[in-house]
């Protein structure tokens, strides 16, 4: 049945990673419980809640209640927990640390790594996104990602960042294919990125908390707003489906409200 249930999601164009989580969760559940009803469900639930964080708890609840749709069996479906917000964002990368990264990479000519920093912070691409970026993609200024129920999103790359790539390509007689690769020349992954800043991070003396590849992420969409107070095209620039996801970069990170406090409040 779960071989069946994955098959389902596959058709339904869901996306690897989800048609993983969601498979994994039914077999966890089943691996624990032999029936599928709602005492059980609930003693699941209440194992999930004990065991870990919210966020997990609800992609658990979310898998379940698709098979249990799958299974037509919807009057057990789960409600999900609720997940307290903070009034902050936490381990963002600051403009400091950030600019202090990207000066020292290039200053060691470690000019990959300065690329793969700027492109992260100057475009606010997805790490998963970052590895399908191509060097057509740099020539034409900007690569069009196809999401889920036929979107396309338009990611641009800014025309400075543009031309200070095209130099870097030509002196290393670069003019087709992946941008970012391995020392094998083939393309770099996910997790070699997110590996490889660690290890910068520990070179250069900076928190590994927040030398990570959605971090820079957060550092695009703070800067943005910044600069041009439009949430609306920002929630549109990073893909978010509501524009309430892009709400939490109206808030200041941990670091900028402890520097309000200590400025303003001396009563």
């Amino acid at each position: 049945m779960v071989e069946k249930f994955k098959e389902f999601l596959v058709q339904a164009n869901m996306a690897k990673n989800t048609v993983s989580a969601y498979v994994y969760a039914v077999n966890d559940f089943n691996s624990r419980h032999s029936q599928l009803t709602k005492k059980e469900l609930l003693f699941y639930k209440a194992y999930l809640i004990e065991t870990f964080k919210p966020k997990t708890v609800n992609l658990r609840i979310q898998a379940l209640n698709k098979y249990l749709e799958f299974v037509r069996k919807p009057k057990l479906r789960l409600k999900s927990v609720k997940v307290q917000q903070r009034t902050y964002l936490e381990n963002v990368i600051s403009n400091a640390d950030y600019t202090f990264l990207k000066n020292k990479l290039k200053r060691d000519n470690n000019m990959e790594w300065y690329f793969v920093v700027r492109f992260l912070a100057a475009t606010g691409a997805r790490v998963s996104e970052l590895v399908q970026l191509k060097v057509e993609h740099v020539n034409v200024g900007y690569y069009d990602i196809y999401t889920k129920g036929g979107k396309i999103r338009r990611l641009f790359i800014p025309k400075k960042l543009r031309e200070e790539t095209l130099v870097w390509l030509s002196k290393n007689d670069r003019d087709s294919g992946y941008l970012f690769l391995n020392r094998f020349g083939e393309r770099i992954t996910t997790r070699g990125i997110a590996q490889q800043l660690k290890n910068i991070a520990v070179r250069y003396g900076l928190n590994q908390k927040v030398v990570y590849p959605h971090s820079f992420r957060h550092r695009y969409a703070k800067n943005f707003l910044e600069r041009f107070n439009d949430i609306s095209l920002l929630a549109d620039l990073m893909g978010h489906e509501s524009i309430e996801t892009t709400r939490i970069y109206l808030r200041r990170t941990a670091s900028e409200q402890q520097d309000i406090v200590d400025k303003i409040i001396t009563w």
